[in-house]
C-alpha cells in the first residue's frame, strides 16, 4: 500500500473522530467518495493503525444504530417545509 493511501486513511480517521461526523460528511470534506472512505477506515486502517481503527468503528456503529432516526428528521423536516394546496 503506498504512502498516500495510509496517511489519507489515517487522516480519515482523525477528521471522523475529532468531528464524531459520517462517512458522507468525511468524504464530502476530503472529496473523495463514500466507498473510498469507507475502505479506508474499515479494510486499510485496521492494517495501518489498529487502534484508530477500533475508535473509528464505534463512532460507525454509533452513526449505523443512529442512521434511522436522522433519516426520520429530515422526513419530518421535508414535510413540515411544503406548502399544503
Amino acid at each position: 500500500m503506498n504512502d498516500a493511501m495510509e496517511k489519507r486513511a489515517c487522516d480519515l480517521a482523525v477528521y471522523i473522530i475529532e468531528k464524531q461526523t459520517t462517512v458522507r460528511a468525511a468524504a464530502k470534506e476530503f472529496g473523495i467518495s463514500k466507498s473510498t472512505v469507507h475502505k479506508d477506515i474499515s479494510e486499510r486502517l485496521y492494517h495501518i493503525n489498529h487502534s484508530l481503527y477500533q475508535q473509528v468503528k464505534a463512532i460507525l456503529e454509533l452513526n449505523k444504530a443512529e442512521r434511522h432516526i436522522r433519516g426520520g428528521l429530515a422526513t419530518r423536516k421535508k414535510y413540515r417545509n411544503k406548502e399544503l394546496p
